[in-house]
């Protein structure tokens, strides 16, 4: 499936952020050519987690740029800079995601890129935007996360902030980046007006928490407070929450406190009626339900809740969730080795599906340069 057939995309980014929102219009068919420095390239090709390398690079690095080609520029040699600007002519679209300025300096900031390619979609990252006193600060996952606010609503009451287990700043910049360019593609095909599309580390943190960060702009401001128990949802009153069983953890959602009593066998529970309850009596019910929810399996507790449509699940580990029916049944992983490379790196899917058709041909990622020369023969460079 190549929806985006057609569509040139220039990736100057590197890490996270900005090279998953182009991997993500690969995935839909563009044709993306990712720019890099001689000898090095992308910093994320040796930016390891645990460790994991594959044929030379962060095997994270190949999974983040599966499906592009890799051109190589000198961009201080004023020849390798000539190139690289005869291919932004030719670009559809282009996105960076250096501090404020550095694009600017070697001539490619927008106002330039656009007088010489009206048409095209321009997309930047940063840490912090493009103005303010944070713009110098470092575009960076945890501190994002931090100075968000995003680690306070995460762990229960007395734990300290706590950040999430994985790139979540980057990742759903990433995705905010490729709506917007998506959204000027769609636009330059009415009217042939390109655009620049902007988004920020910071600002896409804050967009992730809007339903809870306007139910405190709109309740006077008011810190809310985290569960002590099982800590789910800082606006959601009980039982929604994580609870031990009598041998691992089940997550019990929304529902009546009174039913869910009846259920489990609770009458404690019984006199718990209505949300307004639920929420200010929260701890007090949670602390119920977590002691009579040890004293039986997992297994016993689904069967329960389950038989009666109320809503709860499994907490599975990925050793755990990869064996599940569920998970095989989604056909979601995909090896994406290089040529001649023995042991496989496997990644997930592109999860979106037009008419039954899953997209993202799932190709591997490109050693630095491999299509240097063939690019410039093709452009005529």
């Amino acid at each position: 499936m190549k929806l985006l057939e057609g569509i040139l995309v220039l990736d100057f980014c590197q890490f996270l952020s900005g090279p998953s929102a182009a991997m993500r219009l690969g995935d839909l068919g563009a044709r993306v050519i990712k720019i890099e420095r001689p000898g090095s390239g992308d910093a994320g090709r040796q930016l390891t987690l645990n460790n994991l390398m594959a044929d030379g690079d962060a095997v994270n690095f190949q999974i983040i740029n599966r499906g592009k080609q890799s051109y190589t520029a000198n961009m201080k040699d004023p020849a390798d800079l000539q190139r690289v600007k005869k291919l932004v002519e030719k670009a559809d679209v282009m996105i960076s995601n250096f501090r404020p300025g550095i694009m600017e300096r070697m001539g490619l900031g927008y106002e330039a890129v656009k007088a010489v390619n009206p048409g095209i979609v321009y997309g930047t990252v940063t840490g912090y935007g493009t103005e303010g006193p944070w713009v110098k600060k470092p575009g960076q996952d945890l501190l994002a996360q931090s100075m968000s606010g995003v680690a306070f609503l995460t762990g229960n009451r007395d734990d300290p902030p706590v950040a999430l287990g994985l790139s979540l700043a980057d990742s759903i910049t990433g995705t905010h980046l490729a709506q917007g360019l998506l959204a000027c593609l769609v636009r330059r095909t009415k009217t042939g007006q390109g655009g620049r599309v902007e988004v920020s580390l910071l600002e896409s943190m804050l967009d992730l928490q809007f339903e809870q960060f306007s139910y405190f702009l709109n309740d006077g401001r008011r810190m809310p407070q985290r569960s002590q128990i099982g800590n789910a949802n800082v606006y959601l009153g009980a039982p929604y929450g994580v609870y031990q069983t009598e041998d691992g953890y089940i997550a019990v959602s929304m529902g009546a406190v009174p039913t869910l009593g009846t259920l489990i066998g609770e009458p404690r529970l019984l006199q718990y009626e209505g949300a307004a309850v639920c929420m200010e009596k929260r701890d007090e019910i949670k602390a119920i339900i977590a002691e009579k929810l040890k004293t039986a399996s997992t297994q016993h507790w689904l069967d329960c809740l389950r038989a009666a449509d109320y809503w709860c699940g499994e907490i599975y580990n990925w050793q755990e969730m990869v064996h599940s029916e569920f998970f095989t049944s989604l056909d979601l992983l995909i090896d994406i080795r290089r040529p001649g490379q023995p042991d496989p790196v496997w990644t997930t899917k592109c999860p979106i599906r037009v008419n039954d058709t899953q997209a993202g041909a799932g190709t591997f990622a490109p050693r630095l340069g491999a299509d240097t020369d063939a690019i410039n023969r093709e452009f005529e460079l």
